[in-house]
């Protein structure tokens, strides 16, 4: 529990943070009407997706890190969930690369081709697909049966050492390459029924679906063909010299700006999925898991600090906002003061 502590607080910080940044922003598309446009329409859906990991799946994280005895259901639960936001967050970029596309190649009949239902309609299909992706361990892509022997293990190896007076096992077990950290003797002699078992992230996903499903096919597939369409993006925007592409050129910079922070953030922690699956025999410290986890959750962070540098517009309104909110709460403070000293002067 101890170790846990900076991982901890440091996840809470986060938390707390993610969502009140990503909540201005939705808060400054909201209020500034001239900002909303398909492609700020996207971002909020992005900010939306950024908010679900700051107020659920950062907590979902901090109960992982715990390591508790947990029915399999309610574990495999808790870890599907956060993929969801990481899956609908890939989705949503790719998105917002096929818009700017869009607008860079078709620029007299963008309008008649991206309509405001048809954005709508994309945007709740990226949100099925990532529902699709990251819950599909529950539908039986998972690794039920490790994780009810390795509770079964826990038991009889338990149990045989309080027959025979042997001290209590040793607090990490090697269970089918993964590593499980079991808790006090009370919660290990307290282990009982057939669907319980120490739950963490290796305890019930497969090594291959972490690896070929999620980081080759879901995740690195939609980054190359980002890529690939930002780079025709720079190609279009360099062969014309109206205004009006290097405007677009300068918004394609922004967003693969975006990309370039979802990559730098979540390449480690697939990193080290990678290595867990092709390298049996590495060990891999926990601080070092901790740190990738916490460089995954900071993208959320990320990503409004991006828009309010990039997009002079944006960044205006962010701050206009900013100023409103301090502005309001400034009267406040001061008619709390005077609420305070009004009997003194009494």
């Amino acid at each position: 529990m101890e170790h846990n502590i900076p991982f901890i607080f440091l996840e809470i910080i986060l938390a707390l943070s993610i969502v009140s940044m990503n909540v201005l922003v939705c808060a400054t598309v909201y209020l500034h009407k001239e900002l909303r446009t398909v492609t700020n329409f996207l971002i909020v859906s992005l900010a939306a997706a950024d908010i679900g990991v700051g107020a659920v799946a950062i907590p979902f994280s901090i109960v992982l890190s715990m390591e508790y005895t947990l029915c399999f259901y309610t574990c495999i639960f808790i870890t599907c969930f956060p993929l969801v936001t990481t899956q609908f967050s890939i989705l949503l970029l790719l998105l917002i690369a096929i818009n700017a596309h869009l607008k860079i190649r078709l620029p007299n009949s963008y309008s008649l081709h991206v309509t405001n239902v048809r954005v709508f309609l994309a945007v709740v299909l990226c949100l099925l697909l990532s529902c699709l992706i990251a819950l599909s361990p529950m539908m039986g892509w998972n690794q039920f049966q490790q994780y009810v022997n390795g509770n079964r293990s826990l038991q009889n190896l338990a149990s045989e050492r309080s027959m025979v007076g042997y001290p209590r096992p040793s607090p990490v077990i090697d269970l089918s390459g993964a590593y499980f950290s079991h808790k006090e003797a009370d919660n290990n002699s307290g282990i009982q029924g057939e669907h319980l078992g120490c739950c963490s992230l290796t305890a019930v996903f497969s090594p291959e679906y972490l690896v070929y499903f999620v980081f080759f096919g879901c995740t690195l597939l939609p980054l190359f063909i980002m890529l690939a369409i930002y780079g025709n993006i720079f190609r279009v925007a360099r062969s014309h010299l109206r205004s009006a592409k290097r405007w677009e050129a300068h918004m394609a910079c922004t967003l693969l700006l975006l990309v370039g922070m979802f990559c730098l953030c979540w390449i480690p922690l697939n990193v080290i999925n990678s290595l867990r699956l092709l390298c049996w025999s590495c060990s891999i410290p926990v601080n070092l898991i901790h740190v990738a986890v916490i460089f995954s959750h900071m993208n959320s962070f990320a990503n409004p600090l991006v828009y309010a540098m990039r997009k002079k517009d944006f960044g205006g309104a962010l701050r206009s906002v900013c100023l409103d909110l301090l502005t309001c709460w400034s009267p406040v403070k001061a008619c709390c003061r005077k609420t305070k000293v009004h009997p003194q002067n009494g």
